[in-house]
């Protein structure tokens, strides 16, 4: 785990000042918390995938579960997400404001897979506070914010709540005062059949279900979560896993870590040839996708070191390589 005392946090005004200093961090790949109508997000330039693992890093989560991205406009969210009517209607009804809407990926879209955790979907919002739009705006880019506390811990709503639980292990928090809503978003998901309630929240399910016309499903929870609030199952390789591989066998491609199988003859991908686990992270579902696209049916992953970020990693490739049906 990160030691608290290795940077400082900077408390930043909510001013023209402090967020242009804010989004500047944010482009350069470093976690600033930030006030939303309902908690405090920690977030991380979202198509940044190295940026994205230090939002995991930070909050000690023990799985990469799928990140909320929030933008600044609606013609932001569309290049990220493909809205349909009903997408379209509940974001015009409701946006800005507490709602996140997990609909199918953009061709194009920015969100890297990590920040999904390799899904082929996207949760999307446009929060109502004017710190958080003021931000996003200056950023110029989506950003992953998942609720800016230690995970599991009571979601933040100031910011001495986020500096309790992070100082020391972020970059800043901006000073927008008390959240108003005080409880996450409501999240809804748009795939394919009827639309679910993944998470209630800050926007009633009878004020959604008014304007659909019809009763929400609830979400039929499994292994991993779809996004913050579904269960289901992350993305797994084709291929079958052989975890903590000392050495490729005959037919197998190689998912390394440190440079184990270097030299060798078969197709690899060196998670992070200098044993860098923030890397390892950032690279592991690119790198699981390109083994899948090259037909790989034999994959042998090195040993991952299971300290800090090599818990989640590890946790990760353990359900990739589970049995499946």
């Amino acid at each position: 785990m990160i030691d608290k005392n290795a940077r400082k946090t900077h408390l930043l005004a909510a001013d023209a000042g402090g967020l242009a200093k804010a989004a500047e961090m944010l482009r350069e790949g470093r976690l600033v918390a930030f006030p939303t109508e309902t908690v405090y997000g920690l977030g991380a330039d979202a198509a940044n995938a190295r940026a994205v693992a230090e939002i995991y890093r930070a909050k000690g989560r023990p799985s990469f579960n799928p990140l909320i991205a929030h933008v600044a406009d609606l013609a932001s969210a569309r290049r990220e997400g493909r809205f349909d009517d009903r997408a379209s209607m509940l974001a015009e009804a409701f946006w800005p404001g507490p709602l996140t809407l997990v609909l199918p990926l953009a061709a194009g879209a920015s969100v890297c897979d990590l920040a999904r955790a390799g899904l082929d979907s996207v949760g999307l919002r446009i929060p109502a506070h004017p710190v958080a739009l003021s931000l996003l705006a200056a950023a110029g880019r989506p950003i992953a914010a998942p609720s800016a506390n230690i995970s599991g811990h009571v979601s933040p709503t100031t910011p001495a709540h986020v500096l309790a639980d992070l100082g020391g292990r972020i970059e800043a928090v901006i000073d927008g005062g008390a959240c108003g809503v005080g409880v996450e978003s409501t999240i809804v998901a748009l795939l394919d059949g009827p639309p679910r309630l993944l998470r209630p929240g800050g926007v009633p399910r009878t004020a959604l279900e008014e304007l659909l016309g019809k009763e929400l499903l609830c979400a039929e929870g499994s292994e991993q979560p779809l996004s913050p609030g579904l269960l289901a199952s992350h993305y797994a390789p084709r291929g079958i896993l052989r975890l903590g591989a000392e050495n490729l066998r005959e037919g197998e491609a190689g998912l390394d870590f440190g440079g184990r199988f270097a030299g060798a003859a078969a197709k690899t991908f060196d998670l992070s040839p200098c044993g860098d686990l923030a890397e390892a992270a950032a690279n592991l579902f690119t790198f699981l996708r390109a083994l899948d696209e090259g037909g790989a049916t034999k994959i042998a992953v090195a040993p991952i070191p299971a300290a800090d970020l090599g818990e989640a990693i590890n946790d990760r490739l353990r359900r990739a390589a589970a049995p499946r049906n």
